[in-house]
């Protein structure tokens, strides 16, 4: 589900649960109730996303090292706004996509692999601080990979730009554009 989706729920809650409490607001201005509503319904959010952060901790004890020797190492760990069931590793060497709650499918992506990286955020997400980083490669299976509204997306494209560099340099792949 988007984000505008659950913003559309969440709004369209409270203001069922403000005529069903029927408190007299009809003194307010429909502008002031409206961004009022907006508001709730935006930290609503953001503290539930929290929760979710609390309950689907990772139980790996590895901490995010950006070392990039021979031996793969976690560069960062996330998951998207309010998801239980799928989870992010980016290492030096790949990006690992583990989706299910009871059974998991996990999907490697070998940063070797990537030939673009973008991050797409439109109002909403701008707002909630999330955005979608979208990976373009030549993996035949996936031709595009999407990790889906990410916290802080400029800082993790940024991390996942340099472990890409990186592992191109360790390769010893270079870049050549076509003109």
């Amino acid at each position: 589900m988007s984000i505008d989706t659950y913003q559309a729920k969440v709004k369209s809650s409270i203001w069922k649960a403000i005529a069903q409490s029927g408190l007299p607001i009809n003194s307010i201005p429909m502008d002031q109730q409206n961004k009022f509503v907006d508001h709730l319904a935006d930290n609503l959010l953001v503290m539930v996303n929290e929760l979710l952060e609390d309950v689907a901790k990772p139980v790996t004890t590895a901490k995010p090292v950006v070392d990039l020797d021979d031996e793969e190492t976690i560069i960062w760990e996330g998951r998207p706004f309010l998801s239980l069931v799928e989870h992010y590793t980016l290492t030096n060497e790949r990006i690992k996509i583990t989706t299910g709650l009871i059974g998991k499918d996990i999907e490697n992506y070998e940063l070797i692999r990537v030939q673009d990286i973008d991050i797409a955020q439109n109002v909403s997400e701008r707002i909630l601080g999330i955005g979608d980083i979208i990976i373009k490669g030549a993996d035949q299976t996936s031709p595009t990979v999407v990790l889906r509204n990410i916290h802080d997306p400029q800082e993790v494209y940024e991390l996942l730009r340099k472990a890409w560099l990186a592992a191109r340099k360790k390769y010893g792949l270079i870049f050549r554009e076509e003109m």
